[in-house]
């Protein structure tokens, strides 16, 4: 398990900005958490190399690309040893149809979330793919209705308010059903 890296409020305030917008210009975020933006380059930087900040990432919408059906496949594989795990991984994150991939714990070894354009083409990804390979000994799939983005990793700056106008810590629950993707 990685390390915590110690962060101060500048941190966690160019952190939460980011991660809402990560096309914020330097200055702008440099303006927002009071500091020049060439101090903020370079905690941006620290970050990147500190590996707090892992990436960049865009969003595509699978529907629009010609793949509106996705998945979760749960994917049991024996023997379960790391000269087994390290291809099948390896492979599956080859699959242009992959999303994400999961390692878990329990009865199923990993969750694949695949995209693709029909029912026939994800009954070829699990038949000649997944269960065409000798680990592979079972593949449940459960189609997604509807899938919803979460709330950012750091909370806002206003803590002690909830989702909902009601505060957490007065007995609400600060869950709000948010728009679907």
């Amino acid at each position: 398990m990685a390390d915590s890296v110690a962060l101060d409020a500048v941190d966690l305030g160019i952190l939460r900005l980011l991660q809402n917008d990560a096309r914020m210009t330097y200055r702008d975020l440099a303006a927002a958490v009071g500091v020049a933006p060439s101090t903020c380059v370079d905690r941006v930087r620290r970050l990147r190399r500190g590996g707090v900040i892992l990436g960049h990432t865009l969003r595509l919408d699978p529907s629009r690309l010609g793949r509106p059906l996705e998945a979760l496949l749960s994917v049991q594989v024996r023997p379960h040893r790391r000269e087994v795990i390290g291809p099948f991984v390896e492979r599956v994150r080859r699959y242009p149809e992959a999303r994400a991939l999961f390692h878990l714990s329990g009865p199923d070894d990993y969750l694949v979330h695949v995209a693709v354009a029909g029912p026939a083409e994800l009954q070829r990804l699990v038949v000649e793919g997944f269960t065409a390979w000798r680990e592979v000994t079972r593949v449940e799939t459960r189609l997604v209705f509807r899938q919803w983005s979460c709330g950012p990793l750091l909370p806002p700056d206003d803590v002690g308010e909830s989702y909902e106008g009601t505060s957490a810590s007065a007995g609400g629950t600060g869950w709000a059903s948010p728009e679907p993707r």
